[in-house]
């Protein structure tokens, strides 16, 4: 049953989410590095008790941001897959949707992509806290994997990857079991096409493409096809890529 919230509670919920857009701001500016509560306090006018109070060390600061981008990049993810899946796009279709999705969020979020997927913070450790919001990206490319071996969209491979399994449990669950043969290697296959999306956004988010291509749109969906040859899925190309 759900509690409503009292008059402090909200209060603090609303301060919470001042202080961390003061600190979004910060972030621009000064970096995941630079960061600290002193900061905020200083920049936003905040009391230096209001802050300290619900984040009273800069790991504190870090963890609620690292959350919310990880919540806000998924969030676009799945909101575009689900009205993909509604109108019955195949899974390819639905697989350059929820990519070109996550590519518009981290251009509208650089600071952010640049905190969740860009060098280590010196001296800081995610804590447990943060894997269920990370796991929102894989999870909706999980699913598209999943529908499309479920939809029979999916080329067998030429070759198996060799040796035993590679997998965690973890990614094994996330992905709903091991299928059997010939896409008995889908999740490691899965799980290069989510590395490579994810290094194909660093280039283009942090400009290592510019001056290699002339449409860097276009190119991001053709990599996404190339990527999504790994797993036998075709990638329809050609479509507006907004």
């Amino acid at each position: 049953m759900d509690v409503p919230a009292t008059s402090s509670t909200a209060g603090s919920v609303t301060l919470a989410a001042v202080i961390k857009d003061a600190a979004r701001q910060q972030l621009v500016k000064v970096g995941a590095g630079g960061l600290s509560p002193e900061v905020v306090t200083r920049e936003s006018g905040l009391a230096t008790s209001d802050v300290a109070a619900l984040f009273p060390h800069r790991d504190d600061l870090l963890t609620a941001l690292v959350i919310d981008a990880y919540n806000g990049s998924g969030a676009a993810m799945e909101r575009t897959d689900a009205a993909a899946a509604n109108a019955r796009a195949s899974a390819g279709a639905r697989l350059l949707a929820v990519t070109r999705a996550l590519r518009e969020w981290s251009f509208d979020h650089p600071a952010e992509f640049t905190l969740i997927y860009g060098s280590p913070v010196p001296g800081y450790h995610a804590p447990h806290d943060t894997i269920a919001p990370a796991s929102r990206t894989p999870a909706v490319l999980g699913g598209i994997v999943r529908a499309a071996l479920e939809g029979g969209e999916l080329t067998p491979p030429r070759r198996a990857v060799p040796g035993p399994p590679l997998l965690l449990p973890a990614a094994v669950e996330l992905f709903g079991g091991t299928p059997g043969a010939p896409f008995s290697d889908i999740i490691e296959r899965g799980i290069v096409l989510w590395s490579n999306l994810i290094g194909l956004l660093v280039f283009q988010v942090f400009s290592r493409t510019h001056d290699s291509v002339r449409d860097e749109a276009a190119f991001f969906d053709y990599a996404i096809a190339v990527a999504a040859e790994s797993i036998g899925l075709e990638v329809p190309l050609g479509e507006s890529a907004g």
